[in-house]
């Protein structure tokens, strides 16, 4: 049976089908409380997961509670998220997202962005210096199971190589596809599976797309078949 176009909801449902059957069950738990959520995706931007892991337990060290870290003064802040590179602005804008938590009427710990509709809570996280449509998508996904599938670099470049998305697509405009694509209980399984799939498989440099569970639905892996086939 032909596979479904590129570019369509069915293909996308068939790449979460074949996701599923080639990675298993994959049951969401929260990974960090809200406020721990924004903070450490705020430091996660343009570094690795090990430096934004040591910029947070060094920030939290430092400063047991997000009080303390508000109340900071600014170039101790900087210094305590250095390792996550950037600390210049990654300490300002965590001080700055911070005020605005505290600010909230609705609670400081942000718990009630698991009870608003997404779109405002997409809209009052994105409104904060610094959190764009991904780091939203990470809190709502990774603290309350909210059905929006953040588009990382890996997850962007899956879904344009498979073609989910057309060439050029923002990963903003991705992330609205997916989100909406996807079926609600599957896209935290559905990110994560594509987070291991870009790690492992589909890689920036050197994809592996002879040993990838979803060649068969690939824009990209079937146009390096017959660029192959043309060279024999």
């Amino acid at each position: 049976m032909q596979p479904p176009r590129p570019g369509t909801r069915a293909h996308a449902l068939a790449v979460v089908r074949a996701l599923a059957d080639a990675y298993g069950p994959l049951p969401w738990r929260r990974r960090n409380p809200p406020v721990d959520e924004l903070v450490t995706t705020l430091l996660s931007h343009s570094t690795t997961d090990a430096n934004e892991r040591r910029a947070f337990a060094q920030l939290r060290a430092a400063f047991p509670t997000w009080e303390e870290v508000r109340h900071a003064p600014p170039d101790a802040v900087i210094e305590a998220v250095r390792p996550a590179g950037m600390p210049t602005q990654k300490g300002p804008r965590v001080q700055r997202a911070l005020e605005a938590v505290a600010a909230d009427p609705r609670g400081g710990d942000l718990e009630w962005l698991g009870e608003i509709p997404v779109d405002q809570a997409m809209g009052w996280l994105t409104s904060l210096d610094g959190v764009g449509p991904k780091t939203a998508a990470c809190v709502l996904s990774f603290s309350f199971n909210r059905p929006v599938l953040p588009v990382d670099t890996h997850v962007h470049r899956i879904a344009l190589r498979l073609g989910v998305v057309p060439p050029g697509t923002s990963a903003a405009a991705t992330q609205e596809r997916l989100s909406r694509w996807v079926p609600p209980e599957e896209v935290y399984a559905t990110h994560m599976r594509m987070i291991r799939l870009g790690r492992a498989t589909c890689r920036a440099r050197v994809p592996r797309c002879d040993e990838c569970p979803l060649a068969r639905l690939c824009r990209y892996a079937m146009s390096r078949r017959t660029m192959s086939s043309r060279v024999r």
